[in-house]
């Protein structure tokens, strides 16, 4: 045990000397990552979630944007996200009006922001929430990795696109790792962790108990198309929209089978209009494109013509359904 409060050299001096008296040493790490400043790069509709949930948790964040505009967007995004979580836990009585505004002045201020990606260049760990395309990330990691420190962990929050390709281009691929958040940030607690075959299985440690000290529930899985939730969810999807494109059901009864036979609480075509049939599409179209005989992956016509015709879904206002804002009104096919 005292070994755990001793210098790094001290314990390489020890067991080399342990060695040399020809006792047989078991094989250790001496390095013990503790992640104290967090960089999250863009501050969208999932950054700004990454970047709220980490400095609540009590650790210092970088918030970058590449323009000053989308960094005040995404501040003000987790200032109302924080006055929604204050005024709920006053209304729930688990905080006093005080406790709630400390609270709020608290994470507010453990973030920084910037627009220049080398002042990140201390970070101990980084997480990017950028745009949703291979060609622009591998051009993000390629230019980051020579401008921060080699200790720094890189994570991507990618829903679908492979973590290898991104941790080749950042020149530290043992260092790198698939950190999936899913949306809303702040609400849904899973958090899945993608590693490579390059990935340093420590550093796997270290992001799974980054995850538990944010208060989100980890599960790891390898470098597979669409890791564990996509992998299974959106070819659910794709079948559903199959059953659409010949006529074997209604939108209405195809979703609520789902929903009274198997306990979901929303059908299939409810969800990917919800989640956006274009962002679907576009999660398809790389799949079919990187693994063209996977026979689950196929793109319906249906889901291809509403992305043409500008029916994405929910934030369009009609997709599968019609909506009023994040309101379902019907569906389209009745």
């Amino acid at each position: 045990l005292l070994t755990a409060f001793l210098s790094t050299a001290l314990q390489t001096a020890m067991i080399s000397s342990l060695r040399k008296q020809g006792f047989k040493t078991a094989k250790f790490s001496m390095r013990q990552m503790s992640f104290k400043k967090v960089g999250v790069v863009g501050l969208g509709l999932m950054g700004h979630g990454v970047a709220q949930v980490t400095a609540a948790a009590g650790y210092q964040v970088l918030a970058i944007e590449s323009k000053t505009e989308a960094l005040d967007l995404g501040m003000k995004r987790i200032e109302d996200s924080l006055l929604k979580v204050s005024a709920r836990a006053v209304k729930n009585g688990k905080s006093t009006p005080e406790e709630a505004k400390q609270q709020f002045d608290d994470t507010i201020s453990r973030i920084s922001t910037t627009t220049d990606i080398a002042d990140a260049h201390d970070c101990d760990l980084i997480i990017e929430a950028i745009i949703e395309r291979e060609d622009i990330k591998i051009d993000f990691y390629e230019k980051l990795g020579p401008l921060i420190k080699p200790s720094c962990v890189f994570a991507s929050n990618t829903s679908s696109l492979a973590i290898t390709n991104m941790a080749l281009a950042s020149g530290r691929p043992d260092k790198f790792v698939g950190l999936h958040f899913f949306n809303p940030v702040q609400v849904m607690k899973l958090v899945e962790v993608i590693s490579t075959t390059h990935t340093d299985k420590e550093v796997v440690d270290d992001i799974v108990t980054f995850g538990d000290k944010i208060g989100k529930k980890t599960v790891t899985c390898g470098d597979t198309p669409g890791f564990i939730v996509n992998r299974l969810l959106v070819p659910f999807l794709t079948q559903a929209m199959a059953m659409v494109d010949r006529g074997d059901a209604s939108t209405r009864d195809i979703d609520l089978s789902m929903q009274l036979g198997a306990g979901h609480p929303m059908g299939p075509l409810h969800l990917s209009d919800y989640i956006g049939l274009d962002t679907a599409l576009s999660i398809l179209e790389g799949w079919k494109e990187s693994y063209p005989d996977e026979p689950a992956f196929i793109i319906p016509q249906c889901l291809a013509e509403k992305v043409k015709n500008g029916h994405v879904g929910r934030k369009s206002g009609q997709g599968f359904y019609k909506w009023d804002g994040d309101k379902v009104l019907g569906p389209v096919d009745n």
